[in-house]
């Protein structure tokens, strides 16, 4: 029988720093939001695309506050069309069309990737809903990789709104992605968000939990 390389309080120790290290990762760590293409609208192109006066059918929570609809539309490129779009809840001051880089080249739209909201220089598209169409000027975008934390979760982590971290995957197609941006709000629940190209070039579903690593 082969000898251990390790006394008992050798292997002891290193058992307890194994799962020292594994509680600080879960401490620092978040679960996985995958996000499919998507658009957020105004009230005036709600009105236009399924009627005035028409509303939203939660059918999915989010974020606190936010939710997926019933409701969908299909946007209109140059080069083709993508059916079926879910739109998000609720109402905001600017509509907003986020797609993958992907969707871009079947829509012949080209977007920058972006964080939400920031929506200079931004090309456009064409929406068509149940009851008529609209022609958004700008507002298309690839979504920036980013973090909801709420205040009390960041403070614990020692980060802070703004911030650009990493973050540490697991599994057989582990990686550590760069340039991830973390939003703090009291109206948000810890989670990465991704778009489905991302998570499937790294082998995560939704619910999977990453590290976030803050230098």
């Amino acid at each position: 029988m082969e000898k251990s390389q390790y006394t008992q309080e050798e292997f002891l120790r290193l058992v307890v720093r194994l799962v020292v290290e594994e509680l600080l990762r879960w401490e620092r760590s978040v679960p996985v939001g995958i996000s499919n293409r998507h658009i957020h609208l105004n009230r005036a192109d709600m009105d236009i695309l399924f009627g005035p006066g028409s509303s939203l059918t939660p059918v999915k929570d989010l974020q606190p506050g936010q939710f997926a609809a019933a409701e969908t539309v299909t946007l209109l490129g140059p080069e083709g069309t993508l059916k079926r779009v879910r739109v998000l809840g609720p109402l905001r001051n600017e509509s907003q069309v986020e797609i993958s880089i992907g969707d871009s080249f079947v829509l012949g739209v080209y977007p920058p990737v972006r964080e939400s909201g920031k929506l200079e220089g931004t090309p456009g598209i064409k929406v068509l809903g149940p009851k008529g169409e609209v022609e958004l000027k700008r507002g298309v975008i690839a979504a920036l990789r980013h973090i909801h934390l709420d205040p009390a979760t960041a403070e614990h982590m020692g980060v802070h709104d703004s911030q650009i971290v990493r973050v540490e995957t697991k599994g057989q197609r582990s990686a550590v992605l760069n340039n991830v941006l973390l939003r703090v709000s009291e109206n948000f629940a810890p989670e990465m968000h991704i778009d489905v190209e991302e998570a499937n070039a790294l082998g995560i579903k939704n619910g999977d939990r990453v590290s976030v690593i803050a230098d």
